[in-house]
């Protein structure tokens, strides 16, 4: 089965297919509705089969579906049919959620990707919990104002690096995780990464798009069952053993290109998520 992951982010749309080597991108932005979003991906990926589609969402996703607007681009995503736009199976889940997937070993792992806001997750011994957690209230505005990348233009380098770590370690104490991965686009900008972290890496976004497909088979939209949400409405995926004990050297970017985007993990989707 081929799947084409699609990473949605406040500044570009970036793809790709299983047995592709190079991700392809095009720019988003205030302006991108769902409808322009297809239609950019359609194009880029013209010359590469797939079979089903997998979405990291810039937002709150619960059966499967976006349950807000995203707040950096156009409105119309709450109620869009992507698999009728695609003509194929779709699994939507939130953009932090995806790259999460893509970067998880074991244990406790809370990952907060920094771009143009905060995206954040939250896995504890393989159970995907999206969360929110960049809209809540710090100092004078939110988590996102600060280390998202208003903060980044509004206070500089220097002070924003003491802004990521502050809020790390606010985090690191309410949730006790076995180690934080801090992904998305600015984490390279870090200077020094804060105790307890891991840098992750945008491709891991890909390689958990492709781990959302693993052990299912498609179903057409027609024929699925209505399902119960889970814990919050959030999503919700559980990884197998093998994904719980992995300990690899190399980067997951690495797997990706060495090992093939679906023999990395067991993975079980877990039938919530289904549309």
């Amino acid at each position: 089965m081929s799947v084409l992951a699609i990473d949605i982010g406040g500044t570009h749309v970036k793809i790709l297919a299983t047995g592709q080597k190079e991700r392809r991108e095009f720019q988003s932005g205030p302006k991108l509705t769902p409808k322009l979003m297809v239609a950019g991906v359609k194009k880029l990926a013209q010359d590469w089969s797939y079979d089903v589609v997998s979405i990291g969402y810039p937002g709150p996703v619960r059966h499967n579906r976006p349950i807000a607007e995203p707040h950096n681009l156009a409105k119309g995503w709450v109620g869009f049919d992507f698999e009728a736009a695609f003509n194929c199976p779709v699994k939507v889940i939130n953009d932090a959620a995806m790259q999460a997937l893509g970067s998880y070993r074991r244990g406790r792992m809370l990952f907060l990707g920094l771009g143009t806001g905060l995206g954040s997750t939250f896995i504890v011994d393989g159970i995907i919990e999206a969360m929110e957690l960049g809209h809540l209230p710090y100092k004078k505005a939110t988590y996102e104002d600060y280390v998202g990348l208003r903060g980044l233009k509004k206070h500089g380098k220097k002070k924003w690096q003491k802004h990521v770590a502050d809020v790390v370690e606010r985090l690191v104490a309410a949730l006790e995780p076995d180690e934080v991965v801090l992904g998305g686009g600015d984490v390279k900008k870090l200077k020094k990464l804060p105790k307890g972290c891991r840098a992750g890496d945008n491709a891991n976004a890909f390689l958990g798009g492709f781990r959302l497909w693993e052990n299912t088979t498609p179903v057409a939209s027609s024929t699925r069952a209505p399902s119960t949400a889970r814990s919050r409405g959030q999503e919700s995926t559980r990884l197998g053993q093998q994904g719980q004990d992995a300990e690899k050297g190399e980067s997951l970017a690495g797997v990706l290109q060495a090992e093939g985007p679906l023999g990395f993990l067991d993975l079980e989707w877990n039938s919530s998520t289904a549309g």
